[in-house]
């Protein structure tokens, strides 16, 4: 398939799976993740890159794209799909293409029936490094500490595929039906009155 990649491990069917794209009509990067059970933290499963600079023709990369895209989801059974939004530049022609790639990479996760979400790549940065203007290098580096990534991926395109990853599963950790962690102990109250003994004070 003409993908650079990287494995870690391989997910089990009980962890929930997510799927990340970050899209590009020359090289697109991917990764998959699994995000486990209580406060144990997501482990990588693959990341890697696609590369299409040897197809001339813009359709023929769009094509390779859903393709691929589809033959990732048919492996990794994931169970959401999140995806970096285009970066609003000043080339008009290179924003067209960068959203024909998102665009066809959403269509094929559409066409198996997998919720998808977007996020800016400033919002991206922010969930990871906690600076929304943080470069490639610094956004490797922390993704390196979190999932214990030895081998540097070849292209940043899967790092940064792999941080979208991330940012989804910050974003989703508390899924619905599970309580949210409690600042204080006003909202532990509130979320807990059912295991609230109440007493009447003494007169």
């Amino acid at each position: 398939m003409n993908i650079q990649d990287l494995h870690s491990c391989v997910a089990s069917s009980e962890d929930p799976v997510i799927m990340a794209i970050d899209p590009g009509s020359i090289k697109m990067g991917w990764a998959v993740i699994k995000t486990a059970q209580g406060n144990q933290p997501p482990a990588m499963v693959a990341m890697g890159t696609l590369l299409l600079g040897s197809y001339k023709d813009i359709y023929q990369r769009l094509e390779k794209i859903h393709t691929t895209v589809g033959e990732l989801i048919r492996i990794h059974k994931p169970h959401s799909f999140a995806i970096e939004a285009p970066f609003f530049g000043k080339n008009v022609q290179s924003m067209l293409k960068l959203g024909r790639a998102q665009g066809v990479a959403i269509a094929a996760a559409m066409q198996h029936h997998i919720n998808v979400t977007e996020y800016s790549p400033k919002k991206v940065k922010q969930s990871v490094t906690g600076n929304g203007n943080a470069s490639k290098e610094q956004v490797w580096k922390m993704l390196q500490q979190i999932f214990t990534i030895e081998i540097s991926p070849k292209y940043y395109d899967a790092s940064d595929a792999l941080a979208v990853a991330l940012c989804h599963h910050y974003q989703n950790r508390f899924l619905p039906g599970r309580k949210k962690a409690m600042k204080n102990w006003e909202a532990f109250l509130a979320q807990n009155e059912d295991r609230i003994i109440k007493t009447r004070p003494k007169k």
